[in-house]
């Protein structure tokens, strides 16, 4: 039986500390979660999307320095700093990073997500995966009962924040120091 609350609460932790995945909200959609470092975590939200397996998935961050546990040089993140916190997805070189975190690319969209609990609960067990709470190809859940009737039971948790309607994030990389978009979304690029 998965566990359903409304809080980001020490039951998550535990769940997402012992290689759980579920349904979490972020500061624009809500996310299929699970430890990034993880590797059977990340394999499980794989399957459960029924995604391409050289697509990485986005990496949620509490702050700039949980780049270099990515293995990501911190001298790219200039151009992003007036974004972040924020609904802003940057693919950044990470050749080093585990292969199947970033999947043969030699990179990994990063984001530093604009929700304090969110962001707290990164700080305390390390960087997530997320990515759009749906079936590759089908309507995004815009809520946690919407998720609940997509994945039948096949989640750990889901945290239920009501209705989130907002747009995903604006996916962008660092090219010669500037942001390039790649998928329009909740941020403009100036």
């Amino acid at each position: 039986m998965a566990y359903v609350t409304d809080k980001i609460d020490d039951k998550i932790v535990e769940l997402l500390q012992y290689g759980g995945v579920g349904l979490l909200p972020t500061d624009t959609i809500y996310g299929l979660s699970g430890l990034a470092l993880d590797e059977q975590a990340v394999r499980r939200i794989d399957k459960l999307k029924g995604r391409d397996s050289n697509k990485p998935f986005i990496v949620l961050i509490s702050n700039i320095k949980m780049l270099d546990l990515l293995s990501i040089s911190l001298n790219q993140v200039e151009a992003v700093k007036p974004y972040w916190p924020g609904a802003l997805s940057v693919i950044f070189p990470a050749p080093a990073a585990p292969g199947w975190l970033q999947r043969g690319t030699g990179s990994l969209a990063v984001r530093l997500p604009d929700n304090r609990k969110l962001r707290d609960l990164i700080t305390q067990i390390g960087p997530l995966i997320s990515t759009s709470a749906n079936i590759k190809g089908a309507e995004l859940a815009a809520s946690a009962d919407e998720a609940q009737e997509i994945f039948r039971g096949q989640l750990d948790f889901y945290v239920d924040f009501g209705e989130l309607d907002n747009q995903p994030s604006t996916l962008a990389a660092v090219k010669n120091g500037k942001l390039k978009v790649i998928r329009p979304g909740a941020v403009k690029i100036k």
